[in-house]
């Protein structure tokens, strides 16, 4: 009798040894370029001019296209006041429709943005 008590047991045995070998799930590919890869990246639009005549690099990230960019950063250079360029904090904020411009003391790169996550900068060459 003692053999029909250990039937069960070894039955119970090899049906759990089964449980834990399934392969392990395969590792994510890595990413290709992507649209989220090109947008962090940026598109060139061309040049604008700004504060006294400088010249400013367009790059546009997220849904926003390059005529609206640099239109923005146009009226943004157009607002800027002699007092907000040469401000110790910096130029700006400077809001342009729904969009609010400015920078860092000395920093080249002027960032625009708006509450839905629309980027565009402007750096001065």
């Amino acid at each position: 009798m003692k053999s029909l008590a250990v039937l069960p047991a070894a039955f119970a045995v090899v049906l759990l040894s089964g449980c834990g070998a399934d392969p392990a799930p395969a590792a994510a590919p890595p990413p290709s370029s992507s649209a989220a890869d090109q947008a962090l990246a940026g598109s060139p639009c061309g040049e604008v001019a700004g504060y006294q005549g400088t010249k400013n690099k367009v790059v546009v990230r997220g849904k926003t296209d390059c005529a609206e960019a640099t239109q923005v950063l146009k009226d943004y250079f157009a607002k800027l006041t002699p007092t907000e360029a040469t401000s110790p904090q910096g130029p700006g904020p400077v809001v342009v429709g729904a969009w609010t411009c400015g920078s860092g003391p000395n920093d080249p790169v002027t960032s625009c943005s708006t509450e839905d996550e629309r980027q565009i900068e402007a750096t001065r060459s």
